[in-house]
């Protein structure tokens, strides 16, 4: 797996600090550096080059936007989340028209920015190469997902045609479906809880019944301790795209 450099431009020390564990703690991500201001920002990412920055918006000597403006007018080669405590619509529309991946407002959760890094990891491993990309490939990458093509649904009707086992619900079965459906790496019985809303050991009652019906295949990953098992729809569950 590559691994994307991160600049954290915020000028809260202890923001810091948590941007810079949930950064971490996100597979294929590391910390490049850190500024407390726009202008250092602007400084260190002509220095270090890094993949992406996250940036905060209320800063002294120079705040987020006129950082973001700078990054776009020197036309500097690299991409910009933001996380902030202004959530006016006016703000949130200037950083989005100049180019910001993702918004994330203060307070903010691990898991939200865990989506926005791992969004932006698949847009950024699915733009290389040099194929064209199809219209369905390129809403995936776009909207991580979040938008199902009509093979999609059919592969949904499908695994929910059969009847399920004594407590297993049909609702519960077609969210945990669709959630795999739009994601392009494995997931452990945590994530897709996480995901979907519900217990992890309701999720994986769920996901053992999938692999045993040959709908979900077991992906077993290697780190540090013990293996972790992580599940990912069968190319015969995903249908045709």
């Amino acid at each position: 797996m590559n691994v994307y450099s991160v600049l954290l431009i915020e000028d809260d020390p202890m923001v810091q600090e948590v941007n810079r564990q949930f950064v971490e703690r996100v597979e294929g991500f590391q910390i490049a550096g850190v500024a407390a201001s726009g202008t250092e920002g602007l400084e260190l990412i002509r220095k270090l080059r890094p993949h992406l920055v996250i940036l905060d918006i209320f800063m002294p000597l120079q705040d987020g936007i006129e950082t973001l403006t700078q990054i776009r007018k020197e036309q500097l080669y690299v991409d910009v989340i933001v996380i902030s405590a202004a959530s006016d619509r006016r703000t949130i529309e200037r950083m989005l028209q100049n180019g910001a991946f993702d918004y994330i407002i203060k307070p903010f959760k691990f898991e939200r920015v865990k989506q926005a890094l791992e969004h932006y990891r698949q847009m950024k491993e699915a733009l290389k190469g040099e194929q064209s990309a199809t219209q369905n490939e390129l809403d995936r990458m776009l909207f991580g997902g979040s938008r199902s093509s009509a093979a999609d649904e059919t592969a949904v009707s499908e695994l929910l045609a059969a009847e399920l086992p004594k407590g297993l619900q049909a609702v519960t079965l077609k969210q945990i479906v669709q959630y795999l459906l739009g994601q392009s790496l494995p997931l452990s019985a945590e994530e897709v809880a996480e995901g979907v809303g519900i217990a992890r050991v309701t999720a994986r009652r769920y996901l053992d019944y999938l692999e045993k019906s040959g709908q979900v295949r077991l992906d077993l990953q290697y780190g540090v301790g013990r293996p972790v098992n992580k599940y990912v729809l069968t190319s015969s569950s995903k249908g045709s795209r």
